[in-house]
């Protein structure tokens, strides 16, 4: 009997499911839902850099998606299932794992809904992390996460929350990772014995073995005490996303048109899931290209050793790949950054074509979507045929803060060198370039600190969609850059995380091998414009430098003796 499994991929705007055959990886089916509230912006205030989402959306997502995909073969072949999701995207819960915004009272209140990743409110939160990480005396808990702790991340994110909103402070029993409480949510089980995923405790919680798990309750409480008796009520143990969380529950089961036999395995990123779809091995490193971008790199344990590389997402034993290293690094906004470009040329469609008395509401609403369709595409055509020598426009690309090397989301977006001759094409290969900068950033911190970038991976949306982005990217490396194959490579990784806890392959290693996709090809840099982005790449570190000394802090630095009196 052939065996299939299901992988279920939350990313920020929408959720896809892929069946696939177990034993071979090839797909049968897939299906992707909008989320309905979160397309109209309800309970997002992007100039306070506030998104949430809530998490009747993505509840109606996997409804949606599982059925669609699982008609498709006998519900009694279908044996395993797994989610990745956005990170760090937590939520508080009740006793029973109940997220808030699901209780009366709370549906409609923003802090009782998943904080997704992107979410920076909680700036100076993080700011008195890292200050407090620093002078308290004790361990330095932010040292496995690069040195530096970002607002996008799960505790500086719940210490805003609590102190912003009693009423949720009060409520919230516990707090959970997106991918965490969707499992929860699809086997029923305890929230007590809940297996809590390794990859976000461990990148995104400060959750490491050497200090027995999370950050002690001492640091904790002196951070907020609103967080007194949170830690006894999270989890001490961390698991990894090949493992088995448990079995679907009757009430899922019977929703997703699937039996109580299927296995759910633990949950886990999505980039993470990505990296492994995409046959990530030692020192590869895969970016995973979409709203944001996350580069994933994985090497030997016993070859790292102690080594801590500054200024990334973490390193955290297990969290890609069981028994290897997983490091994260990224971007803060690469198809976010873009997208952003398209929304300012779109003002005119959205303001004035509405008043225009030659067209009818519906062949305004039909040119419209024609032409944002479109915009895109002509983008990336008419940028690709620039010269770099004939347009000196430098951008940077921290429209939504930098997230490596070394966190700071207070950074902003700029440009230089406009002239009265820079049109919208110019303007968007400065924005490409730019990104392929922050990317190259990212790869020689790793090199420094003594990880080897032995090849370059791309997958996503983005990977898959501008070969003009990823011509440019392998241009500004300076090597070859593969672009993996499916269309929905963290749904299919999840799907291989799913086939190991269903017992279908013994290890992650060799469902990749057996499950894997391939590549559908690979951009080599161009030898004659090597030289001209290596000339840019330094403006561009110039320009960064100056931005960001010029840039104030979002929060003032807390003095030691400050922090300690706040918290008498």
């Amino acid at each position: 009997m052939m065996k299939y499994v299901i992988g279920i991929d939350y990313g920020s705007d929408s959720v896809r499911a892929v069946l696939v055959n177990a034993q071979t990886g090839q797909e049968v089916a897939q299906a992707v839902h909008n989320y309905a509230r979160w397309k109209e912006q309800r309970y997002c205030n992007a100039t306070k850099n506030q998104f949430r989402q809530h998490p009747l959306d993505h509840m109606e997502g996997l409804e949606a998606t599982v059925r669609r995909v699982a008609q498709h073969v006998p519900a009694a072949q279908i044996v395993g299932l797994a989610v990745d999701t956005t990170g760090s995207t937590p939520g508080p819960v009740d006793e029973q794992g109940v997220a808030l915004a699901l209780k009366p009272g709370f549906e409609e209140n923003p802090n009782a809904m998943f904080v997704l990743w992107k979410d920076h409110t909680a700036l100076p939160e993080a700011a008195e992390i890292n200050h407090l990480a620093k002078t308290w005396g004790g361990e330095d808990f932010t040292q496995f996460e690069g040195g530096i702790y970002s607002s996008e991340w799960f505790w500086a994110k719940i210490a805003h929350v609590v102190r912003e909103d009693e009423a949720v402070a009060k409520a919230a029993y516990s707090w959970m990772e997106h991918c965490d409480w969707l499992t929860l949510l699809l086997t029923g089980g305890e929230l007590k014995t809940f297996k809590r995923s390794r990859c976000a405790a461990g990148h995104k919680a400060m959750w490491h073995e050497s200090w027995g798990g999370l950050p002690s309750e001492e640091f904790l409480t002196l951070l907020e005490p609103r967080l007194g008796g949170l830690r006894e009520r999270l989890f001490e143990q961390t698991y990894t996303a090949d493992e088995v969380a448990g079995h679907l529950s009757e009430e899922w089961a019977r929703r997703l048109g699937l039996t109580t036999n299927t296995v759910v395995a633990v949950g886990s990123f999505d980039a993470h899931a990505g990296a492994v779809a995409g046959e990530i091995e030692a020192y590869s490193m895969v970016k995973v290209m979409g709203t944001s971008t996350c580069d994933i790199v994985v090497a030997p344990m016993h070859e790292v050793g102690g080594k801590l590389v500054p200024g990334i997402c973490g390193q955290v034993d297990g969290s890609v790949i069981p028994g290897m290293l997983g490091l994260e690094a990224g971007q803060s906004a690469v198809g976010d950054l873009l997208a952003w470009f398209r929304g300012v040329l779109e003002w005119p469609l959205r303001t004035l074509l509405p008043q225009s008395a030659v067209l009818t509401a519906e062949q305004q609403q039909a040119l419209r979507e024609e032409l944002s369709d479109r915009m895109m595409a002509e983008l990336n055509r008419a940028a690709a045929a620039v010269h770099p020598d004939d347009s000196q426009v430098l951008a940077l690309d921290w429209v939504n803060g930098r997230r490596t090397p070394d966190a700071n989301q207070a950074l902003k977006g700029a440009l230089m060198n406009l002239t009265m001759g820079t049109d919208a094409p110019q303007i968007f290969r400065a924005l490409v370039e730019s990104i392929c900068y922050g990317s190259r950033q990212i790869v020689e911190r790793f090199e420094q600190e003594g990880i080897p970038i032995k090849q370059v991976i791309g997958l996503g949306g983005v990977a898959k969609k501008s070969g003009f982005l990823m011509q440019t990217l392998a241009d500004v490396l300076n090597r070859p850059i593969k672009v993996a194959e499916s269309d929905q490579a963290p749904a299919l990784g999840a799907a291989m995380y799913a086939a190991v806890a269903a017992g279908i392959h013994p290890d992650v290693v060799s469902a990749q091998k057996a499950m894997g996709n391939g590549f559908a090809e690979t951009y080599s840099p161009n030898p004659a414009r090597v030289a001209d982005y290596q000339r840019r790449y330094e403006q561009y570190q110039t320009f960064g430098q100056f931005v960001e000394e010029a840039t104030p802090p979002m929060a003032p630095e807390i003095e030691e003796s400050a922090l300690q009196q706040q918290h008498a």
